[in-house]
């Protein structure tokens, strides 16, 4: 590792948290002529997840950026007009489709790799290519079938060998369609213009630091690398000419860097109120999370439930720049049920509710009911500012 240049700026704790959520689109009017699109280019990652409680995790991430945008419109937004692909960044992600050369890095690791947990049967790979060629797009079900059993693991020889390709860049995952992948020769799904492995490893490695960068705002080198899942010495080969700048932030600790525009204007504008997706770029990384808001969250939706302290998919509450609180949400029919709601204290009341009753409205539901409140005496004043908010 090469010695670090000295900082140029000393940030507070507070001025780094701001940093943060402006580039994360939290902080200032939002963007709503770009949209969806808008949203997707400026994180430049949108995490997937198969849990659907409220909505898919792709669905909220704009959701708590842009306000109530169609759930319709925001699979259109993604998937038309060859505008994004998905494939493996901070986990399986819904990318722009211009990030797709820099991406040759990982897909050459992909080829180059000694092992694989599953088998893949002679002539399955040119099988599946060659049907993709004349009949695709298609999931893997409609290439011949997904598992050999019902166990989830269990993949076909076809799923094993369409996901290798995909691995491979020979196949692209072009949308979702009923939360199947739909593969297709990337060389069909990808403008030609950007359907090439030219650049280097250490040019698609300065472009993602730099990227990642330029979405957190500010970050230290784990912050970074784990944007799109590098790894640390990666980041320190390419992060001195990656255009970021190093900067120094009060009880980090840390060496950290900057996106030299973000350090331009102080941030200021408008905070939004809202749920956050715990798949959110805001909060994804819980080290970060605790750094930067002094809130600690976990997913325990793969935690045993009577071990659980918040809830299956406990939402963290986004108000006034800082996490308020957390709820744990459900549906019945059209009532958004609040299965269990943390507060950070009376103060947190009205944004939790003001927070409950948009979503409630996003995913059309009508009415807002609370089950456990882990503040007993907060139950009467949530309640009451939910009816002035459903009023």
């Amino acid at each position: 590792m090469t010695s670090l240049p000295r900082p140029t700026t000393e940030l507070s704790t507070d001025e780094a948290r701001r940093i943060a959520l402006r580039a994360q689109g939290f902080l200032g009017a939002p963007d709503r002529k770009s949209g969806v699109r808008g949203v997707l280019r400026h994180l430049g990652a949108v995490q997937l997840d198969t849990i659907s409680v409220l909505a898919r995790s792709h669905e909220l991430i704009p959701y708590a950026r842009l306000g109530a945008v169609g759930r319709t419109t925001v699979d259109q937004a993604y998937w038309t007009d060859t505008h994004a692909f998905e494939y493996w960044s901070h986990a399986a992600c819904i990318l722009p489709v211009e990030e797709w050369p820099h991406f040759a890095f990982r897909r050459r690791a992909y080829r180059s790799r000694p092992h694989w947990n599953h088998a893949l049967p002679d002539g399955t790979y040119d099988q599946v290519i060659k049907q993709l060629r004349t009949e695709g797009p298609l999931t893997a079900t409609e290439l011949g079938g997904a598992k050999k059993t019902s166990e989830w693991w269990d993949w076909s020889g076809t799923k094993v060998a369409v996901e290798r390709a995909l691995m491979y860049g020979e196949v692209v995952c072009t949308e979702r369609r009923g939360w199947k992948r739909v593969y297709d020769l990337a060389e069909r799904a990808i403008p030609e213009a950007l359907l090439h492995d030219e650049l280097d490893d250490t040019e698609c490695l300065r472009r993602l630091v730099r990227l990642a960068g330029q979405s957190l705002g500010v970050g230290t080198r784990a912050d970074i690398a784990d944007y799109h899942r590098l790894k640390g010495e990666q980041v320190d080969a390419v992060i001195a000419d990656s255009g970021l700048v190093p900067v120094t932030v009060e009880g980090w600790g840390k060496p950290a860097w900057a996106d030299p525009a973000a350090l331009e204007t102080a941030p200021r504008g408008r905070h939004r109120t809202t749920l956050l997706s715990p798949f959110d770029s805001l909060i994804w990384e819980r080290a970060r999370t605790e750094r930067i808001f002094g809130f600690t969250h976990r997913l325990e939706a793969y935690t045993p439930k009577p071990k659980r302290i918040y809830g299956y998919f406990a939402m963290p509450v986004l108000a006034g720049g800082h996490l308020v609180g957390r709820v744990d949400p459900a549906r019945e029919g059209r009532c958004l049920v609040a299965k269990q709601v943390t507060l950070d204290g009376l103060k947190a009341v009205p944004a939790v509710a003001q927070a409950l009753v948009e979503a409630a409205s996003w995913v059309d539901c009508t009415d807002v009911r609370l089950e456990r409140v882990d503040a007993p005496e907060l139950r009467d004043p949530l309640t009451r500012e939910l009816s002035r908010a459903l009023a």
